[in-house]
């Protein structure tokens, strides 16, 4: 291991590490490497931090890493930890704790011991052999599973198979968009089907909707594998059968079928083999073009369907309007095979830089006629709305005249921070209400503006058939009232100007001073330091799989969940049990510190928060670290302010376009309680700033939205009074 990965694991600097070299000859020397860049033996770097006191501040997942980067390429250790960890998952904590603490050969024989107890779900997995040198990476299994649960053993195994082996463009399907997906299916799906299964989260969300026969097929052994354990551990209940090869040339089941399908197939694929499947029977909607290989996909999942099934993809946009791919599309919407269309914003998934869509299929049945039209949803526009903040210029029901402009793409810093702080949740409850309407009353469907529209599949067959739904969705209704509409900017204006008078009271001058002819300097302490004297308390929420205490159970859907978004915006907590882990208990105190743990590289928004009395009892959310001060020694707003400054995250932080902070390497100056409190009372005006503004931010968007909506409908006039425009006298600003 390097240097940077030995202050990695010990909470410290490079320079701390280098000083430690320099000043304790009992310093493992290196085993490897050269004069400049020395590499360190593990183990002997681990038994001297613990000689010395030194608990490791890396996560149980970053060991891991760790553990099998040393074993080095070539190994495929990493494949072959895979039924371990399905293994591993049912033993105890205790039981966990006590075969890592094995001697190397006992522990390298209980470990295939225990590892060929697996079912023979796991594809390519038998049989399991481990020599001397896995020992460690046995180990830091073990304690990961123990630790961050099996789930996040599971991911870190497939990240570094995918790493050493050949493929590229492979990205697991967000857990949100899983949910979303699988809530389109019908309840009563039980056999659901996944071609192109990869990490399995799509195949696990169709269990949890109450899915019990599951049916995969990946073309990586890797993949096979992992989806395999996930559903082992997210699903025991069920039958899964899981197997490795091509969908589409070598369909592992050929007379299988099923109620649904969920598929993340692979996009833009030339190779899919176009030539040797000319005349193959499941191209029942026309011969897929060459360079429309998600066509193929597309068809494949609906021959394996029984009658009346559906089939739910994650499709790239292009798809719907290509002209290569027209006579196809035409013929899914004359046959009534499509259902729906629902576009998604950038940044919702892999690749990040393309709003995705979402096709909703259901495989015509013998003379079946009732389906006369296909339902479009913009999640784009809503989504927009959500992520700003602001409220809804058609919230009251009698405008439905609210427009919402058009999202453009983003730098992929930006982007990985979308990803990382999206609202699945709202987004998800806005789709599939709209879905539960279409279907439950086709015939009757109201249209929503700028949200939703059931369009005539004759208005679809034209020379194009484009099947975009931004094409279709209406952005004004034609109902609008112009006297609802009026009232509702009557309204909007009223709220705005009381925001504008606190936001003028947030920047009052209170009489900033300088600290002298050059910058204040003070000793600082990590948060790892601060925390072995009992200064504060570090806590993180569960993750996948972790195992609660005794007789725990899930955590109740009606209990407030803060999710991390939550921290970015500034918002009370708005998660659901989508946001935690089935057995996360942690709840959050007032007085706590939150920090984001995943933030976008250049992330402007807030990195932490101290919680309130309307946070309090919330259950913590993922992606979060939590600290818990003790209040006779640390001001709460104090420690967070300096603790979100921008350089004290960076140097606490890994990755670039995605940054992962380690909270124990934090840093924070060591200040008397009376001078944490006049900076914690600053740290405090600066929130109340920055709240003011966002809220501001978000009424004059909706204001202006609505004024634009209603002027270009023909619902309100322009004012008789041409001065009006100028608008209202702010109030000036006072001096403390």
């Amino acid at each position: 291991m390097t240097a940077a990965e030995i202050s990695r694991i010990a909470g410290v600097t490079r320079a701390t590490v280098s000083n430690w070299r320099r000043r304790h000859d009992d310093f493992p020397a290196p085993t490897a490497g050269t004069e400049t860049s020395p590499l360190y033996d593990l183990p002997a770097v681990q038994a001297w931090l613990r000689g010395r006191g030194h608990t490791s501040a890396a996560s149980p997942t970053e060991e891991l890493r760790t553990a099998l980067r040393l074993l080095g390429p070539g190994t495929g250790v990493a494949a072959r930890l895979f039924p371990l960890v399905a293994a591993a998952s049912r033993r105890t904590p205790e039981e966990l704790t006590e075969l890592a603490a094995a001697p190397g050969d006992r522990l390298i024989t209980r470990a295939e011991k225990t590892a060929r107890e697996l079912p023979a779900a796991v594809p390519k997995a038998d049989p399991v052999r481990y020599g001397p040198g896995d020992a460690d990476a046995v180990r830091a299994l073990l304690a990961c599973v123990r630790e961050a649960g099996p789930q996040a053993a599971v991911d870190v195994l497939a990240e570094r198979e995918l790493d050493e082996g050949t493929a590229s463009g492979v990205y697991q399907t967000p857990e949100g968009l899983a949910l979303l997906m699988a809530g389109l299916l019908p309840p009563d799906a039980s056999r659901v089907l996944d071609p192109a299964c990869g990490s399995g989260t799509l195949l696990a969300a169709a269990a949890r909707q109450g899915a019990r026969e599951l049916f995969g097929q990946d073309s990586l052994p890797v993949q096979g594998q992992r989806t395999a354990v996930r559903l082992l551990l997210a699903a025991p209940e069920a039958e899964a059968a899981i197997r490795v090869g091509d969908s589409l040339r070598d369909d592992a089941f050929p007379d299988v079928t099923v109620d649904a399908v969920l598929c993340n197939p692979p996009f833009a694929d030339r190779d899919w083999g176009h030539d040797e499947l000319a005349y193959d029977p499941r191209w029942a909607y026309g011969l897929p073009p060459r360079f429309e290989s998600e066509l193929a996909w597309v068809q494949h999942a609906l021959a394996h369907l029984e009658p009346g099934g559906h089939a739910v993809m994650l499709l790239p946009p292009a798809l719907a309007f290509r002209s290569s791919g027209r006579r196809v599309r035409a013929e899914l919407v004359r046959a009534g095979a499509l259902r729906a269309v629902v576009s998604l914003p950038a940044r919702a998934a892999y690749p990040l830089h393309i709003g995705l869509q979402i096709w909703v299929f259901q495989r015509p049945e013998p003379g079946s006629s009732d389906r006369t039209a296909v339902l479009f949803v913009d999640g784009e526009g809503e989504q927009r709305d959500g992520a700003a903040g602001t409220s809804s210029a058609t919230a009251d029901a009698g405008t439905r005249g609210g427009s919402r402009p058009r999202r453009s793409g983003s730098s992929s810093s930006a982007a990985s921070s979308a990803a990382t702080s999206f609202d699945w949740t709202g987004l998800t409850e806005r789709v599939l209400g709209q879905w539960a309407s279409f279907t439950t009353a086709p015939d009757t469907y109201a249209d929503e503006p700028g949200v939703a529209r059931a369009v005539p599949l004759v208005d679809l067959l034209d020379d194009v058939v484009d099947v975009t739904p931004a094409r279709h969705v209406r952005a004004i209704a034609a109902d609008i009232d112009p006297a609802a509409l009026a009232r509702r900017v009557d309204d909007l204006h009223g709220d705005l100007a009381e925001q504008v008078t606190a936001l003028a009271a947030a920047s009052v001058r209170v009489g900033w001073r300088p600290s002298g002819a050059s910058a204040r300097e003070w000793r600082t302490a990590t948060v790892s330091d601060l925390a072995r004297g009992g200064a504060l308390t570090v806590l993180r929420a569960a993750t996948p799989g972790t195992r609660g205490s005794k007789g725990s159970g899930a955590p109740a859907v009606e209990r407030p969940v803060l999710a991390a978004r939550d921290i970015a915006a500034g918002d009370p907590p708005s998660g659901t049990a989508g946001d935690i882990h089935a057995d996360a208990v942690q709840t959050v105190a007032a007085g706590d510190v939150l920090i984001r743990a995943v933030a976008g590289g250049g992330d402007a928004a807030a990195m932490t928060r101290v919680a309130d009395d309307g946070d309090a009892g919330a259950l913590l959310g993922q992606h979060i670290h939590l600290l818990r001060p003790d209040p006779a020694r640390l001001d709460p707003w104090f420690l967070a302010g300096f603790l979100g400054a921008e350089d004290n995250i960076a140097s606490a932080s890994t990755g670039s376009s995605l940054v992962h902070v380690t909270p124990g390497r934090l840093r924070v100056p060591l200040l008397p309680l009376e001078e944490q409190r006049r900076y914690g009372a600053a740290f405090r005006r600066v929130h109340e700033l920055r709240s003011a503004v966002r809220r501001t931010a978000g009424l004059a968007a909706d204001t202006a939205a609505t004024l634009t909506t209603g002027l270009t409908a023909g619902a309100l006039l322009p004012p008789d009074d041409p001065d009006a425009s100028a608008g209202p006298e702010l109030p000036e600003s006072r001096s403390a």
